[in-house]
């Protein structure tokens, strides 16, 4: 049995899954890959304040070396509706391309894998080894009830991944352009200096927290954090909002208050992060107080096994030598990271998140042939890689 990229991905955008709702795609999922010999999990975490996520693993096999792709199912909102030039839940194709919501980011890519693993076993019978999928409903949410709670159940089952390939859009413009080896880390600041309020003409009077506050922020964001490191870029702060929430204008605030974000390299930790911002709010001085909330850490997949499966299988495929990178935001993979090497190849993502999301057919299609190319090749790397190690 044979299963078509381009058909699958369109059942899959069809539901309207955005973030935390399921709206039928695992559904989709399981009818596609029950019939190829996986045994599906459905898995539905939930924990109080949050909504209840429904998660997918599913595993062809029950021998070593497991190798496994992840992705998500739940999309982004489609927003106003009227700036799409078609129903962002219809999947049509239009002049070669795949429109809707998650065609890029990336029901495309899982449709792909699933049409490669139907290929590869057709063509190369049972693995030698086990197959695996572990889908979320919650990467583009809170990231709670999804990803981290499959591995938790995993690991509580006794059961492991050798390595995973995640289907994240990669390629900044053709496919083939890019392969992620790392992520930078994401730390939010939330800092609020506290003062006296007082009249403004009377200031001797009040203690105005404003010029400690500009002060502050000013010490951590006119000297550069680094200067990179050899896999990647420069860390980043950007504040995203100042506030003070005060109406009058004959009033000096009691406090004032800054939120910032950090995507930090592999230089630094989340502890290093805090001791650098508090030494340099100390060195301004008054009363303060800082809450740290750090959303992953930074992380490396060295190049190596895995790394080069994938390069070798994309410039076979497209004759385009990819680039390592650790570029962009934040994804699940910096919670298999902690379980197994982990690498992420997808799609062009240029329309992701945007008005008329959509993927060229040829992209699907040769995205498939990648994986299938790397299915053919993973499980004699996996085990050599175990031998020499």
């Amino acid at each position: 049995m044979t299963i078509d990229a381009v058909a699958l991905a369109q059942d899959l955008i069809r539901c309207p899954s955005v973030t935390p709702r399921d709206d039928g795609a695992l559904g989709v999922l399981e009818a596609a890959l029950t019939p190829l010999g996986f045994a599906c999990h459905r898995l539905r975490f939930e924990q109080e304040g949050t909504a209840p996520v429904e998660n997918l693993y599913a595993r062809l096999g029950t021998e070593g070396p497991n190798f496994c792709f992840a992705g998500h199912t739940d999309v982004v909102p489609p927003g106003e509706l009227k700036g799409w030039s078609i129903d962002p839940f219809a999947g049509e194709l239009h002049d070669g391309k795949l429109y809707g919501r998650g065609a890029v980011d990336m029901k495309g890519a899982i449709a792909a894998f699933i049409a490669a693993v139907s290929r590869h076993l057709e063509a190369e019978g049972s693995p030698a080894g086990s197959i695996s999928l572990l889908i979320t409903g919650d990467e583009e949410g809170i990231a709670i009830n999804g990803t981290k709670k499959v591995l938790d159940w995993l690991a509580a089952r006794g059961e492991t991944i050798d390595a995973c390939v995640v289907g994240e859009p990669t390629n900044p413009k053709a496919l083939g352009d890019m392969i992620k080896i790392g992520r930078r880390g994401s730390l939010t600041g939330y800092l609020t200096v506290f003062g006296a309020q007082g009249h403004v003409a009377y200031p001797h009077l009040a203690d105005n927290p404003l010029p400690r506050l500009v002060r502050m922020l000013g010490a951590i964001t006119e000297t550069p954090m680094d200067k990179g490191t050899e896999h990647f870029q420069p860390s980043t702060l950007a504040l995203t909002t100042i506030d003070v929430g005060n109406p009058a204008n004959n009033v000096i605030p009691a406090q004032g208050k800054a939120t910032f974000n950090i995507r930090f390299n592999d230089a630094h930790t989340p502890a290093s992060i805090e001791a650098w911002l508090r030494g340099c709010f100390d060195a301004v001085g008054g009363a303060y107080e800082l809450d740290i909330h750090c959303s992953g850490e930074s992380f490396l997949t060295a190049p190596g096994p895995l790394t080069e499966l994938v390069a070798e299988a994309v410039e076979a495929t497209t004759g385009r030598r990819p680039d390592y990178s650790t570029t962009g935001g934040t994804s699940d993979a910096r919670f298999i990271k902690n379980h197994c090497p982990v690498v992420e190849f997808g799609l062009v993502g240029q329309t992701m998140h945007k008005v008329d999301e959509h993927t060229a057919v040829a992209d699907l299609t040769g995205l498939s042939a990648i994986y299938e190319t790397i299915l053919k090749g993973v499980f004699a790397r996996l085990a050599a890689s175990r031998q020499a190690g």
